[in-house]
């Protein structure tokens, strides 16, 4: 498929990258790229990729809805959310591959919850958070109201979304949001290491952690006993998991198929 709004590439390592590209207007999310994206993240499964990495071209990882088009928001906002946002954030959550997010200048409104939807954050130090629809009248969303007590907190997700303050990303780190921060010339380097390190890794494993991990918050510890259960069953019966203890045993590095 040809994308005209982002940048889609899959490489011989099992490394999914899919960059926001619109630059000239910080990688506003508009109908035509909400769409792309989540075609490319609904290809993932079956294409060989066991890990994506989602990142910005040029000075920004996503300032959000693009508001300056004159079309980028609908008369019924929630109708916008429904036909294009939310499909896309319960696309990315159900991945069967683990997803880090390299974000290098502003990740705005739903750009911030595209992010912090990945499993792993990394920011550049120039970079920031910005949940801001509450100074136009608006609620965060995209996710943001059920990713932010979870990440940061009840209190400081509710200064973020309440004051509509920017977040760096070094606060952000300490806040719990995001995993690392490094230099902005190393992010692109950083991110792309840190996705093949994970494309080289126990696949199903991951897949099914990350069904684990989103499930947490709802789940008594007697439901997250059982559904580990469940989960470990699974994973036991893989190759990776065979060859890795065969591996172990060897004194040998398993060398995991993603299967």
């Amino acid at each position: 498929m040809t994308y005209e709004t982002i940048r889609f590439d899959l490489s011989d390592a099992g490394v999914a990258t899919i960059a926001f590209n619109r630059p000239d207007s910080l990688n506003a999310l508009n109908a035509a790229m909400l769409e792309e994206l989540r075609a490319a993240v609904e290809s993932l499964p079956g294409s060989g990729a066991r890990a994506l990495l989602l990142t910005g071209e040029g000075r920004a990882f996503s300032s959000g809805a693009d508001l300056a088009s004159g079309g980028g928001l609908p008369d019924d906002v929630g109708a916008a959310l429904e036909a294009w946002y939310n499909p896309l954030v319960e696309a990315l959550f159900a991945l069967p591959l683990p997803v880090v997010a390299a974000v290098n200048g502003p990740a705005a409104g739903a750009g911030c919850s595209l992010a912090l939807a990945a499993d792993l954050v990394i920011a550049g130090r120039s970079a920031y958070f910005l949940q801001a629809f509450i100074n136009i009248g608006l609620i965060p969303d995209a996710g943001a109201t059920w990713l932010l007590p979870r990440l940061a907190g009840r209190a400081r997700a509710m200064e973020m979304m309440m004051l509509g303050e920017r977040i760096s990303a070094e606060q952000a780190y300490e806040w719990g949001m995001i995993s690392r921060v490094v230099e902005d010339e190393a992010l692109a380097a950083e991110g792309a290491a840190l996705a093949a390190r994970l494309a080289a890794g126990p696949t199903v494993a991951y897949g099914l952690l990350r069904g684990l991990a989103r499930n947490a918050g709802q789940a008594s510890l007697g439901e997250a006993l059982a559904a580990e259960r469940v989960a470990q069953r699974e994973a036991g019966r893989t190759e990776d998991f065979r060859k890795a203890v065969f591996a172990f045993l060897q004194k040998q590095k398993p060398e995991f198929e993603g299967r």
